[in-house]
């Protein structure tokens, strides 16, 4: 990218319906920026408090925002599931699906209301589940995205998809599965983009990092009083507002250079800081094999077949064919 990219760059949304999990911090940052663009943002978070402050907190500061607020636990298949019913009786089309929430590092192996292990079930499998739900509401969008949230963590050398041991059973160390369940978001990412080409479902899968970032989820993870928690406290300075690191995720979702089965981070300090630009993929995310696998493991996880999700009136047909007016 020839420049750095800001908000000032950012095509106007009016007239875009745009989902967006997690209620704070990026969730936030990223509602808060594309409600002013003008589009019709929907955030989606477990807590209805919080998540009720958040569009306060945007109506604040944007009065003519369009921003409501819809409840969802990605911890639960059938909370997902009751989300995209609801959307489905509601809205026509979704322009824009960002997988944003997330849970990271908690000290002890905790699990999801399906069994799941919490960060591997919440930040990945929470995700693709809601994705398949969605994916006849994309289908019905004109130049419909889906942007998927991974991380600098993914980087290691050592991160890789434990096929034996997805749900950390056998061995729960809470950075590596953070690691994996933020790997497996990036695989599913490009695996979602390639399916997608293959079956004409006319859907853009695009991922993003935040860099480094003062969020809670440091905090809110191992706790403030861990190591990771102490150095978010006294070492502050190392992070950038989180203002700034949802640029690249907000890149994704709407700049006309934003590529399909692209991955996009800050650009300064080995992607810690800075504005959007092609991020490093590290070897294990493109591996075509692995990602295939994953998916298969997910739909008999999840229960979501994509292909069945196809509306039978959209299967096969281009998609100019089948976009409402406007």
């Amino acid at each position: 990218m020839p420049k750095s990219w800001t908000l000032d760059d950012m095509p106007s949304q009016k007239g875009r319906t745009i989902l967006i999990t997690g209620t704070g911090g990026l969730g936030f940052e990223d509602a808060l920026a594309l409600a002013q663009a003008g589009a019709d943002v929907i955030i989606a978070g477990r807590n209805p408090i919080k998540g009720a402050d958040a569009v306060r907190r945007i109506k604040e500061r944007s009065p003519q925002a369009s921003v409501t607020l819809e409840i969802v636990d990605l911890g639960s298949l059938a909370s997902i599931e009751a989300l995209a019913k609801r959307l489905k009786e509601t809205r026509d089309h979704i322009d824009v699906l960002i997988n944003n929430a997330g849970v990271m590092t908690p000290p002890t192996r905790q699990t999801t209301k399906d069994g799941f292990e919490l960060q591997f079930g919440t930040n990945y499998l929470g995700h693709f589940a809601l994705t398949g739900h969605l994916l006849p509401l994309l289908m019905r969008a004109q130049g419909s995205r889906v942007v998927t949230l991974s991380s600098i963590a993914v980087r290691s050398a050592n991160v890789a998809i434990n096929f034996d041991d997805l749900q950390a059973e056998q061995n729960y160390k809470p950075m590596p599965v953070y690691s994996q369940s933020k790997l497996a978001g990036l695989l599913f990412a490009f695996e979602l983009q390639r399916r997608s080409e293959e079956a004409g479902w006319g859907v853009t899968s695009i991922a993003a990092h935040p860099g480094i970032s003062r969020t809670d989820l440091l905090h809110n993870g191992p706790g403030r009083r861990s190591a990771q928690g102490l150095l978010r406290s006294f070492m502050w300075f190392l992070f950038q507002p989180v203002a700034q690191g949802a640029l690249p995720t907000l890149f994704a979702a709407t700049s006309p250079k934003a590529r399909g089965g692209g991955y996009y981070g800050p650009d300064k300090l080995g992607e810690t800081r800075g504005h959007p630009t092609d991020a490093q993929i590290p070897r294990q995310a493109m591996e075509k094999h692995v990602a295939h696998r994953l998916w298969e493991n997910s739909e008999k996880l999840t229960g979501i077949s994509f292909d069945a999700q196809v509306p039978q009136e959209l299967s096969g047909l281009d998609k100019t064919t089948i976009r409402r007016e406007g």
